[in-house]
């Protein structure tokens, strides 16, 4: 059997630059995706973009580990040399992830806990909610 074939959906929200593709057009890449893969993992923040594929989904995961634990994952995490040119672009934006990442628990929009906890509740598939990085490992 082969691995399962995995998207970040950072890969499809956005173009070059910090400006949030067209929603449509994330989903359709999204659903190509979905239709060019047997079985697949798909990552990712964008409850607008999940609540439209939620349908063809066998199970959700909702890694849930709390705000103290992604600050500390942000912190520690290796250059990105795919989405940064270099480690000290990374570095210099660490202070706007980190504010990004604190204001998590009480945003409304579709990167907030409000929506992905929305989005947990309305999936009547099997699902699991993961609140520990020592969970992760039975993913």
């Amino acid at each position: 059997m082969e691995p399962a074939a995995r998207l970040s959906l950072d890969d499809v929200a956005f173009d070059a630059g910090p400006e949030r593709r067209q929603l449509q057009d994330s989903i359709n890449q999204v659903k190509r995706f979905i239709a060019d893969n047997d079985s697949w993992i798909i990552e990712g923040c964008y409850a607008d973009i999940i609540e439209a594929i939620l349908a063809d989904c066998d199970e959700l995961i909702f890694l849930n580990p709390g705000v103290d634990v992604c600050i500390a994952h942000c912190r520690s995490r290796p250059w990105e040399p795919d989405k940064f040119s270099s480690k000290q672009e990374q570095d210099d934006y660490l202070a706007n992830l980190l504010v990004w990442v604190r204001t998590y628990e009480t945003r409304a929009d579709e990167y907030g806990l409000h929506q992905h906890r929305a989005l947990y509740e309305s999936f009547d598939g099997k699902k699991r909610e993961l609140n520990h990085p020592s969970e992760y490992s039975m993913v």
